[in-house]
């Protein structure tokens, strides 16, 4: 009791109120030498491979080539901020729950990306589609342009391959 006749009520102290932080993955350099660190190296180079292809394809189906630029540059930077963070240590500092964050955020990418590899596959399917300018019919694609987006194709595959893998191995963690 004090003073006054009241008893004094003590609030909770937060560092004690919040769970630390749950993550199974290493922090710093150690995490390379993980299958989920060089799942996300090979996302970031792929994803980048795949934006600079349907970037220099001069983007002929700007409705199907536009979200597939969106979905690969976005993907490209959350991915070097996960592994950034992962990097820096910064998730022993943050208290979530990293494993279900990396789930989730590989769900999200692995959907969005899975579509994107669809349009970029139908954008490059339409090679012989003839279209009418100035009265006389070209086809859509030139043949430099038809190769550059079979091999965005291709890398856009085998990023929603290696994003699949990493969801794998984040469901393993995040539900053991």
């Amino acid at each position: 009791m004090s003073a006054g006749g009241r008893q004094s009520r003590r609030l909770p102290n937060p560092a004690v109120s919040f769970p630390a932080p749950r993550v199974t993955l290493p922090a710093g350099p150690d995490i390379l030498r993980t299958y989920s660190g060089a799942f996300v190296c090979l996302e970031i180079l792929f994803g980048g491979l795949v934006w600079i292809l349907v970037a220099s394809s001069n983007v002929p189906l700007p409705l199907l080539q536009g979200w597939v630029m969106f979905v690969s540059v976005t993907a490209f930077f959350f991915s070097l901020l996960f592994l950034g963070m992962f990097l820096s240590g910064m998730v022993t500092q943050i208290e979530a729950n990293w494993n279900f964050l990396d789930f989730a955020y590989h769900f999200t990418v692995f959907v969005f990306y899975f579509g994107a590899f669809l349009l970029e596959a139908a954008a490059t399917s339409l090679h012989d589609l003839h279209c009418n300018t100035t009265m006389t019919l070209q086809p859509l694609l030139s043949d430099n342009q038809y190769n550059i987006n079979v091999a965005a194709t291709i890398f856009a595959f085998m990023t929603t391959a290696c994003y699949g893998c990493s969801l794998g191995l984040a469901l393993r963690r995040w539900r053991p």
